[in-house]
């Protein structure tokens, strides 16, 4: 990729810029996961307008993986024909407006429609925003991903808060959708106005639509899949799971949605403070008795208070992984594009399958058994932290100073 011919000169952008242009992105990242954390309050009333059982729920919740499994491929073509900066703008329009369908449907038909497109759109704006969010971090040679995916998880705790809110009050989620939808997207154009314009050569093939990862990349993509499962699952399904198994009120039920984002925001914005002292496998393997102990809190939890608190734990227990997947599979191989892109693919992909998954499985039992093998996944985290070792900052370096330059779809989480 190079930068926009029209910007500065020898084709950099100045120290000043690529800071500015951090900023710009960060911005993105919270935008984006507004829209998330503004779905994610509202599922228990999408359910009841649409008329659908837990079961129907699951299945209308694996049409985002699917619509985001066949889509993510095309925000790199896209990135490449029209230039980051134009690409992203247009995704993350396509994904914040995509927030006021959901709300609509009035049945199982339409919700899987409308959440395949909703899936799609959040894959695509993903991939472009997390490709610049990389591109930025090499220029300011030090780590800033596990800040960039801070600042997502405070657009999810701010979408959820307000999400929180309008439950209380009883608002009609289409109007609530409406708005935060209008809302996000101006704020989505003006960010994108600062990110890098980096466009393709004339003469420079268009990125893989498949990168088959190393064999290490897959060990190292079982850890993050625990991390991102235990994320999907929470997102979706702790508003559900206080109202249904614990008797909670609606708004009692969209506070554990804030709960479990806030202290994934904390996490995240302290993550690389903390990865630095005490190093990678360390980090992650007290994280994983962190997310363990929530996740038993919330499944033997008699009432709802002492759920919230299990979900807040596993907000942080789970927050940090994603990032030091990436930093160990860059150093797994001879080929840390490849590896990344791999890892990313996997964490991804759990995210997206892990609320059909906790759907189907609270169908057959219940949504206690469901949170057992969260709870279970959470615990792989301290058995397989050991894997991520060659991630560790205190052990091999700056990540960015690796000169691993990702390729392919990267988790939000």
């Amino acid at each position: 990729m190079r930068n926009d011919p029209a910007g500065p000169a020898h084709g950099e952008y100045g120290e000043d810029q690529v800071r500015r242009a951090r900023i710009a992105v960060a911005t993105v990242f919270a935008v984006h996961g507004a829209v998330t954390g503004s779905f994610a309050t509202r599922v228990p009333w999408i359910q009841d307008h649409a008329g659908v059982s837990a079961g129907q729920l699951g299945l209308a919740l694996a049409f985002p993986a699917i619509g985001a499994s066949l889509t993510m491929p095309l925000a790199g073509r896209i990135s490449h024909t029209f230039g980051a900066r134009a690409a992203l703008r247009g995704l993350l329009a396509l994904w914040t407006l995509a927030l006021i369908l959901p709300s609509l449907a009035p049945n199982l038909v339409t919700l899987c429609a409308v959440l395949f497109v909703y899936g799609a759109s959040a894959g695509m704006s993903d991939v472009a925003m997390n490709a610049l969010g990389v591109e930025v971090e090499n220029r300011l040679d030090r780590s800033i991903m596990s800040g960039l995916h801070g600042m997502w998880s405070v657009g999810t705790l701010t979408g959820s808060a307000a999400g929180t809110v309008a439950a209380h009050l009883g608002t009609d989620a289409r109007l609530h959708h409406l708005l935060a939808a209008l809302v996000l997207t101006a704020l989505g154009l003006i960010a994108c106005r600062g990110v890098l314009d980096l466009r393709g050569e004339p003469d420079e093939e268009p990125p893989p639509r498949f990168t088959l990862p190393p064999r290490s990349a897959l060990i190292i993509g079982a850890v993050g899949f625990c991390a991102v499962f235990a994320e999907g699952a929470s997102l979706d399904w702790s508003a559900v799971y206080l109202r249904d198994v614990l008797g909670g009120s609606a708004g009692v039920a969209a506070a554990s949605t804030t709960a479990f984002a806030l202290m994934m925001a904390v996490a995240r914005i302290a993550g690389d403070r903390i990865v630095d002292r005490f190093g990678a496998v360390r980090t992650v393997r007290t994280s994983g008795v962190l997310a363990t102990a929530g996740g038993l809190l919330v499944v033997f939890s008699p009432v709802p208070a002492a759920a919230l608190c299990g979900f807040g734990l596993l907000g942080l227990g789970v927050a940090v992984v994603v990032p030091l997947a990436f930093a160990a599979a860059g150093r797994s191989g001879p080929n840390p594009s490849q590896a990344i892109a791999g890892v990313a693919t996997i964490t991804y992909t759990s995210g997206l399958i892990a609320p059909s998954a906790i759907g189907a499985l609270a169908e057959t039992t219940s949504l206690v058994v469901s949170f057992g093998v969260v709870t279970v996944l959470a615990f792989g985290l301290v058995v397989g932290a050991g894997v991520l070792r060659a991630g560790d900052r205190r052990v091999t370096g700056s990540a960015a100073g690796s000169g691993a330059r990702p390729v392919g779809p990267a988790p939000k989480h």
